[in-house]
């Protein structure tokens, strides 16, 4: 309020140009995502842009304002400095918003949701936005009408529809339909049409639409309809909008057709004669007439009565039971009763014209009275019915019978009449009585129900028959009864859990609650199996695995619910089927193999182990070599390691391969393996001499030299490693004045002065040394020759170069040089290299350490050398007797690159 009031106290000119009243109109759908634009305020308002001058660049800027921030306000985004408007994260549901039936606003400040608009079907978003600053002030009213979009399908409040229709409907007749569907969406996005989907012929659907609008369904009747004939039609109703593309729902719609009294009573037949003896007691029953009516109800009630044309003789001796149509003989019968009867009888319905039967009663007249059958029941008997278990005994007595004449004038047999395993045989020692039992046990699950007769007559031919029914009652006498003994199941591995495996099923030939048949697992069953007692589905809870358990067998009862109750048992086995859930295995993350270098091409370096879990094709496994397939190869089937060539360990040391197992699944599984090749190092390299440099070069040795100085040395190196690596150093040729005046070290190659030199030991010295290795098998060696030049100066080069380039007699000396490292070699069986191999393998890891102490070295003494003049090649002297310098040449020698 504070701000209004600000703004208002502003230059009136101002307001005269801009504070007037501005109503912007907008429309959308419904349901869109955020940042749809709605519109631009600053375009549509038409505010000065300086001749295309974007508005950013007013000042002071415009802005762009929500007067409140209510309930509208959270549908719209506005940009306070483009005045943009758009859709915000709120989805705007149209119906969730405008109820038209309620015609409610929903309002929040200055933002208000409204349906109150000219056109039913508007929903109007109504926000307050204002502009600022002052020179541009204005109020504007932005109206947003949501647009209908067909997202809501027709729905019947109700799932069953009940409609009732009579009979005698005549056609065209119109029944409203109550619960018509109800479609939140508007205009022709709401419900157009009903259709049935199945209207038999003789009914149709029409719409009705009223003054608001809604639609109600009336069912049309286009055909007679007889309840008599069908009683009841059930279809589905469907209701169906007018949206692109249309949207339905349905309904279930039973259809009653209810009764008129459009049936009369009806006899079968017109004429029933019946005979009646004379001697017949009270009570007997003559006939019984019976009608028919095809209503429902009291529509249904019949009456029966004599007609008017019966006698009342007739009526007297005959008694109609108006209920159930039953003819019984109320009097006795005389000498002066009629021999014929006509009994009319009229079967009266509601609103019937009567039906009529007529019944011809025909007396005969007896001499003699028949004889009499009088039964004496032992078993339990209601109304004519013996009823015996079925586990009665043999013999079991149902009924005594006592046959006798009443005019005791005549001789009465009997005999049993009907099938079964019943016996009537004479009571003794009476006359007369006779016994009826049984011959076998009784089945019920064979027979049930007995009728048998026991028929008396006498010697004038007058037969008497006395009905006996005999119900077998069941007893609980048999197990139930598996379909299947042994019932084989499969399922794959990893199931969803309570996966189903089969519903058992058993049979139980006793009746009632004695066959109802439960189910139960065995003892054995494991605990996650399950089994419903009453339908017999056999379930398992959990995932099986068949690489832990491949095949189940247990044991189920089928129990039924007699007293005691009687089971059978049946063994369930399950097979569990293979699924490739299990990568192939390596027995070891990482392998190493230690190989001789110069290891034959092909030769077997190592056997890969690998295993997979699975079964059949899922477990077959391939090997390959992802890395270095051009050296080396795998044997796929027996995982074998190959190289393809000779492998030297100076040219690379070892080899990091990677191996892949793959399965054969579908799809398959694969992993990988690290195999590391270490090659072991074979005494295949002598001493290489790097100083001196050649056989011609020479030192001069002062004579003043003292004792144990160092003269010179002769360094080596060895590409080999280990004990091949190992070098000693020995003097085998001396050739001078006092040669013996120069030593060796066999470690370092260092040559001291033993003792003074004299006068007489001036002059040229030649010392043969032999470098060797300690490689096993046999151990190599290079030699050079050493000159060493006694005297005070170098006045004649050429007279000392002359000197070295003559043959020197140097007689060899084959001793072994003195080192703390004394090699072990010995001449082995040639079956027992394995071993020798393994303690190489040791030994030359060990000597890691050692080798790179000696690289240090080497380029260390390689720096302090640069200063000897002589640069000379060095040369190999083979290692003779005798020594023929002029045989020597001068030759490169590849230095190694410690």
């Amino acid at each position: 309020h504070l701000l209004l009031f600000l703004l208002f106290v502003g230059p009136f000119n101002c307001f005269a140009s801009y504070s007037r009243a501005t109503e912007l109109f907008y429309s959308l759908n419904e349901g869109l995502p955020a940042g749809v634009l709605i519109g631009s305020l600053a375009r549509d308002l038409r505010l000065p842009t300086a001749g295309g001058q974007h508005l950013a660049s007013l000042q002071p800027p415009l802005s762009f304002t929500l007067a409140s921030h209510g309930l509208g306000g959270q549908y719209v985004q506005l940009d306070n400095r483009s005045g943009e408007l758009h859709t915000s994260a709120v989805e705007i549901d149209r119906e969730a918003l405008c109820v038209e039936s309620s015609g409610a606003t929903i309002f929040g400040g200055s933002a208000a949701v409204s349906s109150s608009s000219p056109s039913p079907e508007s929903c109007l978003l109504l926000l307050d936005v204002l502009v600022l600053p002052q020179e541009y002030f204005r109020l504007v009213k932005v109206k947003i009408a949501i647009r209908d979009v067909n997202d809501n399908a027709p729905r019947f409040p109700v799932p069953h529809i009940h409609l009732s229709v009579p009979e005698n409907a005549p056609v065209n007749t119109r029944l409203a339909i109550e619960h018509p569907a109800l479609d939140p969406d508007t205009g022709t996005n709401g419900v157009q049409t009903y259709r049935l989907r199945d209207n038999y012929g003789v009914f149709t659907l029409d719409v009705e639409e009223n003054e608001s609008g809604e639609r109600t369904p009336y069912l049309i009747v286009m055909g007679a309809l007889d309840r008599e004939t069908q009683d009841e039609y059930v279809t589905v109703i469907v209701a169906e909008d007018g949206g692109t593309p249309p949207l339905v729902g349905s309904a279930t719609l039973t259809i009653g057709i209810s009764d008129i009294n459009d049936n009369c009573p009806q006899f079968n037949d017109s004429q029933l004669n019946v005979t009646l003896y004379g001697n017949s007691s009270l009570g007997t029953h003559v006939a019984t007439v019976h009608a028919v009516d095809m209503d429902l109800g009291s529509n249904a009630q019949i009456t029966y009565l004599y007609s008017q044309k019966v006698s009342q003789p007739s009526r007297d001796l005959f008694h109609l039971n108006e209920s159930t149509g039953a003819i019984t003989l109320s009097t006795k019968v005389d000498g002066d009763t009629p021999k014929l009867h006509r009994l009319i009888i009229l079967g009266n319905g509601p609103g019937c014209i009567p039906a009529v039967i007529t019944v011809l009663v025909t007396i005969i007249k007896v001499m003699m009275r028949p004889p009499e059958v009088v039964p004496r029941f032992i078993a339990n008997e209601v109304e004519g019915v013996v009823y015996l278990k079925e586990l009665e005994p043999i013999n079991t007595p149902i009924a005594f019978f006592t046959i006798k004449d009443p005019d005791e004038k005549y001789k009465v047999s009997c005999y049993l009449d009907g099938d079964g395993p019943f016996r009537l045989s004479p009571y003794k020692p009476y006359n007369n009585e006779y016994l009826l039992e049984t011959t076998k046990p009784l089945d019920f699950e064979t027979q049930q129900l007995y009728e048998i007769s026991v028929v008396a007559w006498n010697s004038e031919g007058f037969h008497v028959k006395k009905v006996i029914k005999v119900q077998v009652l069941d007893d609980n006498d048999n197990s139930p009864v598996f379909s299947e003994q042994l019932i084989e199941l499969s399922i794959e591995e990893n199931n969803v859990p309570n996966a189903f495996l089969t519903k058992l099923h058993a049979t139980d030939a006793d009746s009632g609650e004695r066959g109802q048949v439960s189910y139960f697992l065995g003892p054995d069953a494991p605990s996650y199996f399950a089994l419903d007692k009453t339908t017999g589905v056999l379930t398992v809870s959990t995932q099986l695995d068949r690489e832990e358990k491949e095949k189940y067998r247990y044991t189920v009862k089928a129990v039924d619910s007699g007293f005691p109750p009687r089971e059978s048992i049946a063994t369930v086995t399950i097979t569990v089927l293979d699924k490739n859930d299990n990568s192939p295995r390596f027995i070891n993350k990482d392998f190493s193999f230690f190989v001789p270098e110069n290891f034959p091409g092909f030769g077997e370096i190592g056997v890969i182990s690998v295993t997979d879990a699975d079964a059949g094709q899922n477990g077959w496994v391939a090997l390959s070599v992802l890395n270095g397939s051009d050296i080396f190869v795998i044997d796929t089937g027996k995982g074998v390691l190959r190289a393809k060539v000779s492998l030297d360990r100076e040219q690379q040391s070892s080899y990091v391969l990677w191996i892949e197992a793959v399965d054969g699944g579908d799809p398959a599984l694969s992993s990988t393996a690290k195999i590391t090749i270490l090659l072991l190092d074979i005494n295949d390299n002598p001493p290489l001499v790097l100083f001196p440099q050649s056989n011609m070069s020479y030192l001069l040795v002062l004579p003043s030299t003292l004792p144990g100085s160092p003269i010179t040395e002769v360094y080596a190196v060895d590409k080999d490693t280990g004990m091949n690596a190992v070098i000693a150093y020995s003097i085998i040729g001396r050739r001078g004045p006092r040669p013996e005046s120069f030593r060796i070290d066999p470690k370092t190659g260092n040559i001291t002065l033993e003792e003074s030199l004299m006068q007489n030991d001036y002059g040229l010295y030649r010392l043969l040394v032999k470098v060797s290795d300690h490689g096993y098998p046999e151990p190599l060696h290079s030699t050079v020759m050493v000159n060493l030049f006694v005297n005070d100066t170098v006045s004649n080069e050429s007279y000392i170069e002359s000197l070295l380039r003559k043959e020197p007699d140097i007689s060899v000396e084959e001793k072994q040089p003195q080192i703390s490292i004394e090699p072990t070699h010995k001449k082995m069986e040639s079956a027992s290299c394995m071993p020798t191999l393994v303690a190489l393998s040791i030994i030359s890891l060990g000597s890691i350490a050692l080798v790179t102490g000696m690289g240090i070295y080497i380029c260390l003494r390689k720096g302090k050398k640069h200063h000897r003049a002589e640069e000379n090649l060095e040369v190999q002297i083979p290692l003779n007797g005798k020594i023929n310098l002029h045989m020597l040449e001068k030759k490169p020698m590849e230095i190694s690159n410690i």
